[in-house]
């Protein structure tokens, strides 16, 4: 029996891997700009907060998302050991980037890895203390903190300079990994030539800068609140 296209043909896992990643930055940018409303608003970042509580559109969300991630990672670790093997000793030929290759092209997976254990570490800060929490049917989370207060809890996280250091960090991470994924994705599409493929690279930067920045504000922001 013959496998599917998008098991089978390069081109098929590469549109996964597109597929997959564009619904992750669309996560990322709601996430971004959910993430800002704290700033502005805690009583309106905590109605947010109830609203994508333990509902159950929230909890099929939840999976969806998850399912996209571990897909995601899946194809991406498929694709650079098929990419790694197809290569064979010329990988190891060159020790400088060619002209117009990035360093975060040829580390993608490494990037991936670390974005994937921030990605963990903020689930134990905080989808375990607000949605877990409500799903177990309890009322206050580990801290003593209504699972709906999520205000107070990134005043919480982010009062301790280790987290903050950990998340700028991770947020380095997902600038490089998301810089290259978007405009990899259009190539991937069929849309290479040389008057797009520059604009979409000047797009992804700017929309990556602007998801970025959005979550580095509410790090920094509360932080400094922590100290005053």
């Amino acid at each position: 029996m013959k496998s599917p296209f998008i098991v089978s043909s390069s081109v098929g896992r590469k549109f996964v891997m597109s597929l997959s990643g564009a619904f992750l930055v669309l996560f990322f940018t709601f996430h971004a700009a959910m993430n800002v409303v704290a700033v502005i608003s805690a009583d309106a970042y905590n109605w947010i907060c109830a609203v994508l509580g333990a509902n159950w559109y929230a909890l099929v969300a939840t999976l969806m998302l998850a399912g996209g991630v571990v897909l995601h990672i899946l194809y991406g670790i498929w694709l650079t050991l098929q990419n790694r093997k197809a290569r064979g000793r010329e990988r190891y030929a060159v020790s400088v980037n060619p002209p117009g290759v990035h360093w975060s092209s040829k580390n993608m997976l490494v990037l991936g890895f670390v974005v994937l254990c921030g990605l963990c570490v903020h689930l134990v800060h905080f989808w375990s203390k607000m949605q877990l929490v409500e799903v177990m049917g309890q009322h206050v989370n580990s801290l003593g903190l209504n699972p709906q207060d999520g205000a107070a809890l990134i005043e919480y996280t982010f009062s301790k300079w280790y987290n903050v250091l950990i998340y700028l960090v991770w947020f380095a991470a997902i600038w490089l990994h998301l810089n290259h994924g978007i405009w990899s994705m259009f190539q991937s599409s069929g849309i290479n030539n040389q008057t797009w493929l520059p604009r979409l690279k000047r797009l992804s930067n700017a929309w990556t800068t602007l998801v970025v920045l959005m979550f580095a504000l509410v790090v920094i922001v509360f932080f400094i609140k922590s100290l005053i």
